[in-house]
């Protein structure tokens, strides 16, 4: 069963790649949807896929990338959007 799910993370969050990691980490494990950086300084990543690869998507935002420093991670479920791919916005 197919999962929609919107996290929002906070912290040192933008300029260290995460986006960019984020996008190479959902295309390893197969989940759809996309990353952006918000006005705030967090990042934005709705994504859709098993809830078994989405908890090891969010597992993943809970360190981020090497210069990250995630210190809040939010999600809550969402109507599914059948995105296709992840992208970088």
């Amino acid at each position: 069963m197919i999962k929609h799910l919107k996290i929002s993370i906070t912290g040192k969050v933008q300029t260290v790649g995460f986006r960019y990691s984020a996008k190479q980490k959902a295309d390893e494990l197969g989940i759809n949807g996309f990353a952006s950086n918000e006005q705030d300084g967090s990042v934005h990543i709705e994504v859709e896929g098993t809830l078994e690869k989405i908890e090891e998507f969010i597992k993943w935002c809970q360190q981020g990338p090497t210069n990250a420093k995630v210190e809040n991670l939010t999600s809550e479920e969402g109507k599914i959007k059948n995105y296709q791919g992840f992208e970088i916005q």
